[in-house]
């Protein structure tokens, strides 16, 4: 069997997404590779080795996606069909851990299963794979009658020289700042409160920092928050906090990670819970756990990425707790942030701090002078029934009507017309966005989300047009407002920058089945806490096994379902679909967006990108609101393309007008209107002279009269 895969190729083993499978069952591509890369295989008398590349995992790259999605009664039954004993928890599943012998064992279910992915993690030998690799290896072990399997298997494969160089070249980055820094509580008491002042924490009290582990690092004045973890609680990473007064005399935070934050995987404050604890309180900010943990004792952990982002790699170290309450600051954001988390978690064990004037984040809290077991105690439980009366809405209308900046969603920085008119991004919202043919309704909006994600909004793509290497093209120019093949030099500057914001890219070309599109949808939702996503276009889901069905139906259908996702799982889908055929000199409107009006009822949003043609360039755009269903405004503003960097922007008053191309239509019109104004031209002269032979006639019959006046009196 292994010979035979190997001299399929790797490109076999690679192979992403097939469209059919073999009718006998392989193992899984990652298992299939790592036992083949730890032996030499023999075939014909020759000896070889595998001749496979190294690939780097990137998410930023692809979305990784399971081809057949595993459900929690199929991982139930392949355990129950095994004979291999679980227990169900919250989130996952726990396991005797197949990759630490029986008597080695500390913990009797030491591995866990992810009930929504099936992806597991051993805490105990730290072995993390997908749920075909772990499917494969209980099958492997008990065909050969093995109690376990060793960690070897599947840890420390694929990784290339220069990732092992970069991870370790890390590690001594995080070891130089980690000896370098100062213990909080051991540097004299005056510069300790400055430090405090800077960073609002005067209440929190050197036992604290001690017991936490705090450091500063003096030449950039920053907090270091440590990173242990492993089965020997080594230092793994670290976390600088700076604080710097901005131009309107206030205080902004800035966050930098060792290693980097899309490897950074710390609950803050875990190595001191204890294994008998059943109750926590998570939090978004470390200084947060520190009022948490000083005011009330209890159990606290501080979350890697803030509101943005739980992991799912973090689910199984929350496991042991029967209680979470989730504390995440005072904003809107924080609140939504709160209901989306307790989602993942389970929503029976959670409790939320419903943000307010009088329960800020925690660290303000203190500083205030709150009673936080209090606030804590008060937290009202994340699940709910169907039915609710106003009394438990009452809250929530007084947190909207007192914060209605936030609840507005969040600003665009490149388009402040559009904050004018939509006033923000909101979640749970769908946008329908058309425009004609050509007129760049896919560079416009990928900066529109680009915008979006520089700002935190973590971002999917789905480009069924257009590949993921030109898009990620385009945007990485937006990016930079630069052609970097101008500047190739600046490139890995860029690309650096433009890797650290929150956007993944579904690898899915040409038309595809809704049901696919949506399922890997809801995959990155749970994985990365996706809050925008944009569908391009929805033409494409459309595809031919539906030619035997009304196109409309097939239409309506489809913006049902993608309506019904951005409502349940709190998420922004903006949907591109192309116009009707319409004459080139008519504006586009509500109506002539594709389809039934199915698409602009079920809309919170439509957009539509007018273009007039121009004789000296390719088109006057302009951005055009006709629905908005969070205020109702609407209007128009115009937009500048500015082909060097890609990207739209308002014009700038004052500029020459440009003619406008006239069509046969427009000529016609303009003919009659000069014929129209002729004959008024003629009509206004003829009566002028008439008048003024009227006023001739009636001056020389004067004259006449007077001369016969004067006649008779001689």
């Amino acid at each position: 069997m292994w010979s035979s895969m190997v001299l399929r190729g790797p490109c076999w083993l690679l192979q992403v997404m097939p469209p059919k499978f073999p009718v006998q069952r392989c193992f899984s591509t990652n298992l299939c590779l790592r036992l083949l890369h730890r032996h030499v295989l023999t075939h014909q008398g020759f000896s070889f080795f595998l001749p496979c590349r190294r690939y780097k995992r990137d998410a930023k790259s692809t979305l990784d996606f399971p081809v057949t999605p595993v459900t929690i009664t199929d991982i139930k039954q392949f355990f129950r069909s095994k004979d291999v004993p679980f227990l169900d928890g919250h989130s996952c599943l726990h396991l005797p851990s197949v990759f630490v012998e029986p008597s080695a064992r500390r913990d009797a279910f030491s591995l866990f299963v992810d009930k929504t992915t099936g992806q597991f993690l051993c805490k105990e030998s730290l072995v993390e794979g997908s749920w075909e690799d772990l499917r494969d290896c209980v099958e492997v072990m008990q065909k050969e009658g093995q109690d376990s399997l060793g960690p070897q298997v599947l840890l420390g494969f694929g990784e290339s020289f220069e990732e092992q160089e970069e991870r370790e070249r890390e590690l001594r980055e995080v070891q130089r700042i980690w000896s370098t820094a100062v213990p909080l509580h051991d540097i004299p008491e005056e510069e300790a409160q400055l430090i405090k002042t800077m960073f609002q924490i005067t209440k929190i009290s050197n036992a604290t920092l001690k017991k936490f582990g705090v450091r500063l690092f003096r030449p950039t004045k920053s907090l270091v928050f440590p990173w242990f973890g492993g089965p020997n609680s080594s230092l793994k990473g670290i976390k600088l906090l700076s604080a710097q007064r901005t131009d309107s005399e206030n205080v902004s935070y800035n966050e930098a990670t060792v290693p980097k934050s899309s490897s950074y995987y710390n609950l803050f404050g875990l190595p001191l819970v204890g294994h008998l604890d059943s109750v926590v309180v998570l939090t978004s900010r470390e200084l947060d756990a520190l009022a948490v943990s000083q005011s009330t004792g209890l159990p606290t952990v501080s979350l890697p990425r803030g509101v943005s982002c739980l992991p799912p790699t973090l689910l199984p170290y929350l496991e042991q707790f029967r209680r979470v309450t989730l504390w995440l600051g005072g904003d809107m954001r924080s609140w939504e942030a709160s209901k989306l988390f307790s989602r993942k978690l389970g929503l029976r064990r959670c409790s939320l701090v419903r943000p307010g004037e009088y329960q800020p984040c925690p660290a303000e809290a203190l500083e205030r002078g709150k009673n936080l077991t209090h606030i804590i105690k008060a937290a009202i439980p994340a699940a709910h029934k169907s039915i609710v009366s106003f009394k438990q809405l009452r809250e929530d209308v007084y947190g909207e009507l007192a914060n209605t900046d936030q609840v507005a969603g969040v600003k665009w920085t490149r388009f402040p017309e559009l904050n004018r008119i939509l006033k923000g991004h909101r979640k749970g919202e769908l946008t329908v966005f058309t425009g004609p043919t050509g007129s760049g309704k896919t560079t416009f909006i990928s900066e529109l989300a680009l915008d979006l994600s520089m700002q935190g909004v973590n971002t999917l793509w789905g480009s069924f047009e257009i590949n993921n290497v030109r898009l990620a093209k385009i945007m990485l120019t937006q990016f930079a407002m630069q052609r970097l093949e101008e500047n190739l030099e600046k490139y890995d500057f860029w690309a650096d920058k433009f890797e650290e914001l929150p956007l993944y890219f579904m690898t899915f070309h040409g038309q595809q089945n809704i049901k696919t599109v949506v399922d890997t949808m809801q995959h990155a939702v749970y994985l990365y806490d996706i809050n925008h996503v944009i569908i391009d276009n929805l033409q494409f889901m459309m595809g031919q096994e539906n030619l035997s069905v009304d196109k409309f139906a097939v239409q309506d259908h489809i913006i049902g379902v993608f309506r019904k996702f951005a409502t349940n799982n709190s998420c922004h889908v903006t949907l591109i679909i192309h116009p009707r055929k319409e004459e080139d000199d008519r504006e586009l409107q509500m109506a002539s967006i594709f389809g039934s009006a199915k698409a602009s009822q079920e809309a919170d949003n439509v957009l539509i990108l007018q273009e007039k043609k121009l004789v000296t360039c390719p088109g006057r755009r302009s951005l055009q609101v006709t629905k908005n269903r969070f205020d109702g405004d609407v209007g128009i503003f115009p937009l500048d393309f500015i082909k060097s960097s890609l990207t739209f922007s308002t014009p700038v008053k004052g500029k020459v007008k440009l003619k406008k191309i006239q069509t046969k239509y427009e000529e016609d019109e303009e003919e009659n209107k000069r014929v129209v104004v002729q004959k008024e031209e003629d009509k206004g002269k003829k009566e002028k002279m008439e008048k003024t032979k009227k006023v001739a006639k009636a001056s020389q019959t004067a004259k006449s009269v007077s001369n016969n006046g004067e006649a008779a009196e001689k």
